[in-house]
Formats: structure tokens, sequence, C-alpha cells
């Protein structure tokens, strides 16, 4: 009978742990996924690395890239961090509607980035780069528009979590999620930095 306090004790601490562990499985599951794309990243630019002299007698990006475009996408996406930061702080104060408002706003200006990539893309098909002109453009269009697919699926993603929001309010599931698109958001923003870096900046200097 002496057993039984530490036995309740153990149930007890069982029954805690087992209500936090849904949100942390869906945590490592993420993390796991982000590690696995920065693998894909890593990979993506380690070829555009050693095909950058590769241009098959074409122009290369120092001749077709349009700077100011590229300048204005990296301005809207690093302006959407900092929006998805403030849709969290909103979270944190409970504050639902300025929470979902900063989430729009994260939304729309990752549309406008994506607009412009598109446009970017266009223009150089027009000049005459595209995936088969060399290896140089295969690997900047699959790296590039590599990055672009995910913005998409953050955008949608978070539409997604509006919506649960909207219908289910904030609970620790929607406030999960909301963490979680903001830590995947930060991801691209922070990998769109090594792609002006190495594939704009490098190329123009």
């Amino acid at each position: 009978m002496a057993q039984s306090p530490a036995h309740g004790s153990d149930h007890h601490d069982h029954h805690a742990a087992g209500h936090h562990d849904p949100q942390d499985i869906k945590l490592l599951g993420f993390w796991i996924f982000l590690v696995t794309d920065v693998i894909l990243f890593s990979t993506l630019f380690a070829t555009f690395i050693v095909l950058r002299n590769n241009t098959n007698g074409f122009e290369g990006g120092a001749d077709l890239f349009n700077m100011t475009g590229v300048i204005a996408e990296t301005f809207l996406l690093l302006t959407s961090s900092f929006t998805s930061g403030l849709a969290v702080l909103a979270m944190h104060q409970n504050k639902v509607k300025p929470m979902i408002i900063w989430l729009v706003i994260t939304g729309l200006l990752g549309a406008g980035f994506l607009a412009l990539e598109l446009t970017e893309f266009v223009e150089l098909v027009h000049e005459g780069a595209t995936l088969q002109t060399s290896a140089f453009w295969s690997a900047f269009f699959t790296l590039v528009g590599t990055h672009g697919v995910h913005v998409t699926i953050g955008i949608g993603w978070m539409i997604s979590i509006i919506i649960q929001i909207v219908r289910r309010g904030l609970n620790d599931d929607t406030k999960g999620k909301v963490t979680v698109f903001s830590l995947y958001w930060h991801f691209l923003d922070a990998v769109w930095i090594f792609l002006l870096s190495i594939v704009y900046l490098m190329e123009v200097m």
C-alpha cells in the first residue's frame, strides 16, 4: 500500500507527458523535415557552384540578371519574415484578429515575391535562358525554382492555418501550427539570403 502514492504520481507524470506529446511529436517531425530541406538546398547550392561557369557559350547571370527586381524580391521576403514574427507576437498575447491580419500581410508579401520571381523567369526565357540552354541555367532555374515552390507551399499552408483559426479559435494545436509556420518562413528567408549572395551577387560581381 505504501507504494500507491508513487504509483499515482507515476500515473500523473505519464498523463502530463502524454498531454504534451502530440505537439512535441509534431515539432520533432517538423525539425526532421527542416533538416532534410537543408540537405536538399545544400545539394542544389553545391551543384550550382560546380556548374556556374558552364554557360555553353551563352550569356551568364551577370549579363541577364535584373538586380532591381532581385532587390525588390529580397525586400518583400525580408519584410514578410518580420510580419510573420509580429503574427507570433500577437498570438502569444492571444490577440486573434491582429495575428490573422499579420499572417495575411505575410502571405500577400510572399505572393508579391512570387509574382516578381515569375516575371524574372519569363524575362530570362524571353532572352533565351532556359533549363536546356546550359548547365548554368539548368542549375539556376532548379535552385531558385525549388525555393519558389517552397514559398508557394508556405502560402497555401498559412491559408489553411488561418481557416482553422477562424473555425476553431486559438488553442494549443493552432498555436503550434502558427509557431511552426513562422519557423518555416524564417528558414525560407535564410535560404533566400544565401541565394542572393551565391547566385546573384557573386555572378554580378
